[in-house]
């Protein structure tokens, strides 16, 4: 479906199966034709921004250039190609969240970082917490990397697609960088 934000941007949405699940991907496209996604979430866990409405039917991701292009690149990473994306985001949250979730952009293909190496790196170390929960609405999955981030033990610790999305995405890295596992 497609949905148009007050500002005059077109929200365009679609689906796409991935070898980790349906996936929903949202891209908004601005009045010059600036294209970013704005959110790409595990079917099951996809919410709509309330302040939007739908205006027109939901397109094939085929159909749109825009969409296109970005599943294209999904599916080179899955097929151990595409290890940073290209598609730039378009983040709504607080300063913070921003923060955070530029932090996860930086974090590189096939390496891992702790909740605590987060907070530290956005300034902000005694609030872990707080960055977990940041993490948790990260609304650009796998492009905006929050599988890439784990428990000072190294264990798995939070994935809103679930810890065996989130496994399947660490094995697929490791074995695409030649490396034995990302976590313990």
């Amino acid at each position: 479906m497609s949905l148009t934000c007050p500002s005059s941007v077109q929200w365009i949405q679609t689906e796409w199966e991935s070898p980790v699940g349906g996936l929903r991907i949202s891209v908004i496209i601005d009045p010059s034709g600036d294209v970013r996604c704005a959110g790409l979430y595990f079917r099951e866990h996809h919410p709509v921004p309330a302040q939007w409405r739908v205006d027109v039917d939901r397109v094939d991701w085929q159909d749109c250039e825009s969409t296109k292009s970005l599943v294209e690149e999904l599916q080179s990473y899955f097929a151990g190609g595409q290890r940073v994306f290209e598609t730039r985001c378009s983040f709504t949250g607080t300063e913070f969240q921003n923060n955070v979730w530029r932090a996860l952009q930086a974090i590189p293909f096939g390496q891992t970082r702790t909740y605590s190496e987060i907070a530290e790196i956005v300034g902000r170390p005694g609030s872990v917490r707080a960055v977990g929960t940041a993490i948790g609405r990260n609304p650009i999955s796998i492009i905006v990397p929050c599988h890439r981030v784990v428990a000072r033990s190294g264990v798995l610790a939070g994935f809103a697609g679930g810890l065996e999305r989130k496994r399947f995405l660490l094995d697929h890295e490791a074995t695409v960088s030649g490396q034995a596992r990302l976590f313990f």
